[in-house]
């Protein structure tokens, strides 16, 4: 079928990864994404290690199909350049504190008159109003604002720091892919645009759920890797293996928990595991731990226990199941022709567009072409 956002112009003044992402979405699916950038560097991503070639590998999977206009939005010659586009354009993403966009005179308010079916989406981390709105923050104070990391982040003598950027991604490119693409539905009934204001921290809530039902419902306040998915349980549980892999173990439904004590040889004693939680996990955790990874997949092996071992990035990459689904079928290349697996996004076959594909583009190399 056709891209479904085929015929799309999006204006991409954002950075490094929340508005980067949601653009990379839109790009997979059909849209013409330009990135507005500032030289002489542009986007910060390209100066990230690791290098790929001239530039960063992290800007190059993340800006891949894109084009790049380079302009000082703060001279005003540069800035009435962007006019033509502004007035065509369908989606302007924009990723800046709050206030900047109308110091350059490219808030919503401002253009929407120019082009009343433009869909103006903010990603910043508290919102547009409230206390916190001109509040510094990168990911980890996000999630520690909305409470997410105080649900398990390890012990004081050893602190755990996820290992994704939730917010940025799960509380900012998608959600802002998410409310453009109901933007764009809207307009075809209303023939008008929207502003769409993303608040990173807003969208952790979602990720709670079961936190703030048993804090609100219940009365149950949870505590730092003591409930059902956070580690307070040995149904669900990471346990070391004798080479210093991990299995991980999530054999939560009654079924699934019998299954995997009568695999690993539990002693029965220990299965009635809320009688004592912390003796049950120290008997799993000694069976476990005294064989070798290999030893547990091939235990794991087709039976329905829903226990695996962690595998690695390569072992990722390279594994079977996910090369059948063709995830990593799709390339980027570098200016010196180099090339990499693209990085999938939730944009399913269906509707990814065959022109997300290739370089990302140098630092204004489409002011020829877009600005005349």
């Amino acid at each position: 079928m056709p891209s479904p956002l085929s015929g799309l112009l999006v204006l991409d003044f954002t950075t490094l990864l929340p508005g980067p992402m949601a653009t990379l979405m839109l790009v997979e699916a059909g849209a013409e994404v330009v990135k507005i950038e500032r030289p002489p560097i542009g986007d910060e991503m390209r100066t990230y290690l690791p290098a790929w070639g001239k530039e960063s590998v992290n800007f190059a999977i993340l800006n891949r199909g894109k084009k790049s206009v380079a302009l000082d939005l703060k001279n005003k010659a540069d800035r009435a350049k962007l006019d033509p586009l502004i007035a065509r354009a369908d989606v302007i993403v924009e990723q800046f504190r709050p206030g900047v966009m109308a110091r350059l005179g490219l808030d919503y308010e401002t253009l929407s008159k120019v082009n009343p079916r433009l869909i103006f989406a903010s990603i910043t981390g508290y919102g547009q109003n409230g206390p916190k709105r001109d509040v510094a923050g990168h990911d980890m104070n996000y999630i520690g604002d909305a409470g997410l990391l105080a649900l398990s982040h390890g012990s004081a003598a050893n602190p755990v720091i996820p290992p994704a950027l939730i917010a940025d991604i799960a509380g900012g490119a998608y959600p802002a892919f998410m409310n453009i693409l109901l933007a764009v539905i809207a307009r075809h009934t209303t023939g008008k645009g929207a502003y769409i204001d993303v608040a990173m921290t807003d969208n952790i809530f979602p990720f709670m759920y079961w936190a703030i039902g048993n804090t609100l419902g219940a009365g149950v306040t949870p505590g730092n890797g003591a409930d059902l998915v956070t580690g307070g349980t040995p149904r669900y549980q990471l346990y070391p293996t004798s080479d210093g892999r991990m299995v991980a173990a999530a054999p939560i439904e009654q079924k699934f928990w019998e299954n995997f004590c009568t695999l690993i040889g539990l002693d029965p004693a220990l299965r009635e595991d809320t009688r004592d939680p912390a003796a049950t996990k120290a008997g799993v955790r000694a069976l476990i731990g005294a064989r070798t990874a290999e030893h547990w997949r091939a235990t794991f092996t087709g039976q329905d226990c829903c226990c695996s071992i962690v595998a690695t990035v390569q072992e990722a990459l390279a594994d079977p199941h996910f090369a059948a689904r063709g995830l990593f079928n799709r390339t980027v290349r570098n200016e010196a022709g180099a090339t990499i697996p693209a990085l999938p996004t939730s944009v399913l076959p269906p509707f990814l567009a065959e022109t997300a594909t290739g370089a990302p583009p140098a630092l204004g190399e489409h002011n020829k072409s877009l600005l005349g």
